[in-house]
Formats: C-alpha cells, structure tokens, sequence
C-alpha cells in the first residue's frame, strides 16, 4: 500500500510542498551551474570535486541533527521520572544490535552500489553538457521520470497504462527536441539520454536500499554514494577530462569555478537533498514527485535567463510534450476502492509511484 499522509496536517503538507519546490528550483538551475563549469575545468574533475563536497554538507548535516537530538534528549530526560534505566538499557541494546549491524552492511553495499551507478549517471550528463545547452539537457535528463517504471520490469514492478502514453508522448518530444531536420542527433543529446537511463537505474536501486533504513541511516548512504563518486571521478579526471573538453583539466583552474562548485555541490546535492527528504515525509508521493519534476522547468528559465540561450519553437514544442510526458507517467488513475492484502503481498505495494523521483531521493522517508 501506498505511504498513508492522511493524519499530517495540512500546514505541514503545504509546508513540504514549498521545499520541493526550492528543490527544484535549486536543481533546475544546478543545470546552469555545471554548464558554466565545463568553460574551465573537465566534467570528471567538476564531478570530483562536487560529490566531496556534497558529502561534507551531508556530514555536517548529520552532525547537527546528532547534536539537536541529544540536545533535545537532555532536555526531555530532565522533565522525565528514571524508572528502571537497567531495564531501559538492556531492552534498547537488545533491540538495536541486530539491527544496527544490518543497517550498516546496508548502507555500505548499498552506498558502492549506488556510488558507482551515479558516477556514471553524473559523468555522463557533466559529459553531455560540454556540447548541450543546460536548457535541453534539463529537459532530456527529466525523461529518467518515464524511464524508471519501464525499467521496473526488470525488477518485477508493476507498469501502468498511462506509463506506456507517457513513453510515446515521451519519444515525439524527444525527437522535436533532440533530432534536427536533416534527421541527425547530436552526441551529447544522445550522451545525456543515455545518462537518463543510469539515473533511473540509480533510482530503482535506491528505493531497493533505503526502505528499511531510517532518516539518518539514508543520509549516511548518501555520504558514501557520494565519496565513491567522487573517489572515481577524481581517479578518471587525469586521463579522460582532456581528452573530453580538448585541453588539460587542472586544480589551479578551480578558482574559476568556484561559484559553480559551491552551487551543485553544497546547495544542489547537500542542501537540496535535505529539503528534499525533509518535504516528502510530510507530501504524498505522487504530488511531490510532480513537483520536482518542475526541475526542468526551472533549468530552461536559468538557462534562457542566465546564459542567454535561446529554443527554437520546434525544440519548445519539445519541452512542452516531454513535460506532459513526465506529468502524466506520475498521476496515479486507481480506483478509489480500499485494497484488502494479500497473503504474500509485499508491505511496500507498487514501486511506480514511490520510485519516479529525481537522484539521490529515497523513497518513503
């Protein structure tokens, strides 16, 4: 069954649903940020330096939710009457030891397995960028949303009927914005299609991980998603970014990008990801993935309004359809009637309405 939102009250789901929308609009216009960086350094070195950085903001975000919940402890324990701490503690250690340890083999295979999926997805997009407008590649990078339930298969999801309308109003836009009259596509529209579909990968592997993992167990997770990503990206940057922007890639030219860097990787991935994770354990999941699907809205406003580029009517005709495409592979047409469970049937329900949702997400938190 789907997670029940029906006793948060609405302030709070209002609330939420303003922090994904800064979400989005941080990593709509995170497009521009990584557009501007590939000017002076190499993708894998720009990506490199990003995830550190988003698993610093990570950490210190771990650190100050460790010491506000002491904090808060110290100050309910003093309102409390100590009855039978023995007995407190031996139940809390009992409890938790199993758990504790399942966790954390949890979030070390599942921090290399998601690690090594983003460095690709993120390196394949960086890439894309080097000859792509952040415009388009917002746009094209969204079809990960119609993606991931048709991968879903695989891992025995359910696929609704209004997916399979979203794939092919998906695919006309794709082709108005991507493909040129003389029937040609360039290579990094056809990189960043290809990194659409590592970041669906990234997803389902995500909400195969997190599940049974608390808030803070996630974020953790995060931090070692990100230092795989970006222990890879460094190691490649010395011999593929040259190659790639047709010059050497260098620390010395990180001054010039410092802005850019700050931007993806403190606000985007770190800052970001928490208001994310924030807002949806009060929204629904349908809504709050539609409206971080607003990402690529806001990438073609920073893109027009920041870069000064500029979509021909064939290529906005193009947004507009991949958006109706993203939108409608989100909405949720089931019947209003109360699901009885099934012997055997899993907890979680269908996967397609809690895994559409942008990278570094988990579902259900």
């Amino acid at each position: 069954m789907p997670r029940d939102t029906s006793h948060i009250p609405r302030k709070h789901k209002v609330g939420a649903i303003f922090l994904l929308m800064l979400t989005a609009f941080i990593w709509g216009t995170a497009f521009v940020a990584q557009r501007s960086g590939m000017e002076f350094v190499g993708p894998f070195l720009f990506n490199g330096v990003r995830n550190v950085l988003g698993a610093l903001t990570l950490i210190l975000v771990l650190a100050i939710m460790f010491l506000v919940s002491k904090a808060w402890g110290a100050v309910r324990g003093r309102g409390e009457r100590a009855t039978s701490p023995l007995r407190k503690a031996t139940k809390e250690a009992s409890t938790t030891s199993t758990s504790s340890t399942t966790n954390w083999r949890t979030i070390i295979v599942g921090g290399l397995v998601c690690g090594c999926v983003l460095f690709v997805a993120s390196n394949l997009q960086q890439i894309g960028l080097v000859t792509t407008s952040a415009s388009k590649s917002a746009f094209i990078t969204t079809l990960y949303i119609v993606l991931v339930p048709l991968i879903g298969i695989a891992f025995m999801h359910r696929t609704h009927w209004n997916t399979w309308i979203s794939v092919g109003i998906a695919i006309v836009g794709l082709y108005l914005l991507c493909i040129t009259e003389s029937l040609t596509i360039t290579s990094g529209d056809f990189i960043l299609i290809l990194g659409a579909v590592f970041w669906a990968l990234h997803i389902l592997f995500i909400d195969r991980f997190v599940p049974n993992l608390g808030q803070r167990e996630v974020l953790k997770l995060c931090i070692a998603q990100f230092t795989v990503t970006a222990v890879l990206s460094l190691i490649c940057a010395p011999f593929f970014d040259e190659l790639i922007i047709g010059g050497p890639s260098k620390l010395s030219a990180l001054h010039n990008v410092l802005p850019h860097l700050a931007y993806t990787g403190v606000l985007s991935s770190g800052v970001a990801f928490t208001l994310a994770a924030i807002g949806q354990k009060y929204a629904p999941p349908a809504p709050a993935s539609i409206v971080m699907s607003m990402e690529s809205v806001f990438g073609v406003l920073g893109g027009v309004a920041l870069l000064h580029e500029v979509l021909s009517g064939r290529e906005v005709l193009g947004c507009v359809l991949m958006f109706i495409a993203v939108i409608l592979a989100q909405l949720s047409f089931k019947s209003k009637k109360k699901n009885v469970p099934r012997l055997g049937a899993s907890p979680k329900g269908s996967t397609s309405e809690q895994a559409n949702l942008p990278p570094d997400i988990p579902p259900d938190l």
